[in-house]
């Protein structure tokens, strides 16, 4: 659906994804890292939405079985994920999402409001919500 939104409202409606994984959660910055490091392979969306369908089975297993699933260059990502520039970005999105007040994943906001959506129709009223806000003189 997100996906969907620079199609559906164009050059109205940027969709924006950030790494901000939980503390609590063992593998959560180790999955970010990869995810990141598979963005150099062309990945990084898929691997971002594999790791999230799967966040309750993350290990160092799982996440090199969903590299080899999607054909990407084990030993290079593995190089990636210790690119001193790839953690530099993973620990800007933190420190985004601290600064935003994420406490929780998935997180949404709209114009840097924090937003609890429910349902598509929810999503589009709101973008048409805003965008009627931003239109007005």
């Amino acid at each position: 659906m997100l996906r969907q939104l620079p199609e559906k409202y164009p050059g109205k409606v940027r969709v924006v994804f950030k790494n901000f994984p939980l503390s609590r959660h063992k593998y959560a910055k180790k999955a970010a890292l990869a995810a990141l490091a598979a963005r150099k392979q062309g990945k990084h969306i898929e691997f971002h939405d594999t790791l999230f369908k799967n966040y309750k089975r993350l290990n160092d297993t799982k996440i090199m079985d969903i590299a080899k699933e999607l054909n990407l260059d084990i030993e290079q990502l593995q190089k990636d994920m210790e690119d001193p520039a790839i953690k530099r970005l993973m620990f800007s999105d933190i420190m985004d999402g601290r600064k935003a007040g994420v406490q929780s994943v998935p997180s949404m906001f709209i114009n840097g409001k924090s937003m609890k959506i429910r349902s598509n129709q929810e999503l589009y009223q709101m973008i048409e919500e805003e965008l009627k806000n931003i239109d007005q003189p």
